[in-house]
């Protein structure tokens, strides 16, 4: 993909005074945590809307603007961006947000991950770094407060005491709903599911859940009938109870497998912003609700 949009005459088009870091999130939900984080010394931007597969994105001309005023960016990484940003990222000929700049950072950076692979594109949209779906377990949200904080600090040093002190009210108030989330799951540990994609690794991971099945036959390629068809045979026999699938995808088979099977299908939020949650705490509030319903 090429961008050709001149970024002098973008910059033309509007003028902003803003004294804090401007903050460009890839996905709302690590806009949400560097929100809580930064407060009104900060202004965030988010290029993926909640509604969207996050693994592509058609590039606009405002994306390009906003990457070139950013003093940070903050990435997905795992290759979750590859097929869209790094074009964004030349055409808007700011160094800070490069690879490498003081104003990337790679969330992936912060977390332990799941699901480690071998780069064989034969098996699909795989990640070799590991699954980049690790927002959606809380634990993961405190390590990306402490990460986005630190950053933040170190570009601007003045007010680092500030968004420590936020980082930490943010953690303290995350950890005590976790508290609250565990006792609500303990009676559903161990519950069976079939996902659409693998998504959900790091959720199912700190609910106690386990991953049964999956009706993408490779991460990334379409499940076929055929595929649906073992899989309702294994979703009777092994009693599972649950398909869960992210928004984005068509859900024709997925109802299909349900309707054969009894299993509820749950249709998921999978970004902040998506059904009413506005913040990240509101999302994995949804989805534990939808877990324990």
């Amino acid at each position: 993909m090429s961008l050709h949009w001149p970024i002098p005459l973008l910059l033309l088009l509007s003028t902003v005074v803003q004294a804090g870091p401007r903050v460009v999130s890839t996905i709302p939900d690590l806009g949400a945590i560097a929100a809580e984080v930064g407060g009104d010394l900060v202004t965030v931007t988010s290029l993926v809307r909640p509604t969207q597969d996050p693994h592509t994105l058609d590039a606009r001309p405002s994306f390009v603007l906003d990457l070139n005023r950013a003093d940070l960016l903050l990435v997905v990484g795992m290759e979750l961006e590859a097929g869209w940003l790094p074009p964004l990222q030349v055409s808007a000929r700011n160094p800070r947000v490069q690879k490498g700049g003081d104003g990337y950072l790679d969330c992936s950076t912060l977390i332990p991950p799941l699901d480690v692979q071998t780069a064989d594109r034969s098996k699909g949209d795989v990640h070799p770094g590991g699954n980049p779906h690790y927002w959606f377990d809380p634990r993961n949200g405190v390590r990306l407060a402490r990460g986005i904080a630190e950053r933040l600090a170190a570009l601007d040093p003045g007010h680092a005491a500030d968004y420590r002190a936020r980082a930490d009210a943010f953690v303290s108030r995350l950890e005590g709903r976790m508290a609250e989330w565990q006792a609500r799951l303990a009676p559903r540990k161990g519950t069976r599911v079939v996902v659409y994609h693998r998504s959900w690794t790091y959720l199912l991971d700190w609910a106690g859940f386990i991953e049964a099945g999956e009706l993408e036959p490779k991460p990334g390629i379409p499940p076929s009938p055929d595929h649906v068809a073992g899989l309702v045979t294994r979703v009777q026999q092994q009693g599972i109870r649950y398909v869960l699938q992210e928004s984005y995808y068509p859900t024709n088979l997925s109802k299909l497998l349900a309707e054969k099977t009894g299993a509820r299908l749950k249709v998921l939020p999978t970004m902040v912003g998506a059904v009413r949650t506005n913040t990240y705490e509101g999302l994995i509030e949804t989805l534990v609700r939808e877990l324990t319903d």
